[in-house]
């Protein structure tokens, strides 16, 4: 069994960063692929970020591209999602997610475990 535990949401102000954390236990991490999703009230939950096993990372989400960057470090088997020029439209409860493979999808039906969340609000 996988647990992922994300940490590091909150409140900040539009322009500001946040660091989001993704704490992996249970199966090899170092083994699969890893994706950050979001669910903002009343829409349907979005690819933002993913990396591969090897650390390779794909096109990130076009409304995150050139402020949010997707990262891991394997001794602490922990996945991150840094934040940049935060706007109100990133408000969103955030995933993170593991792969069923070692590669990267932007589908969610690709990722079988999944953290319980944390909320990010941005505010103008």
């Amino acid at each position: 069994q996988v647990q992922l535990v994300e940490s590091g949401g909150g409140l900040v102000q539009a322009g500001g960063s946040l660091r989001l954390s993704c704490a992996a236990s249970g199966r090899t991490f170092g083994g699969y692929g890893m994706g950050w999703f979001r669910q903002a009230p009343g829409k349907e939950r979005e690819f933002v970020a993913a990396i591969t096993r090897s650390g390779g990372i794909a096109p990130y989400a076009d409304s995150v591209k050139g402020r949010f960057t997707i990262s891991r470090v394997y001794a602490k088997n922990t996945v991150y999602l840094q934040m940049n020029s935060l706007k109100p439209e990133d408000t969103a409860v955030y995933y993170c997610a593991q792969s069923k493979g070692s590669g990267y999808s932007l589908k969610i039906e690709e990722y079988n475990y999944w953290g319980q969340g944390t909320q990010v609000t941005v505010s103008s």
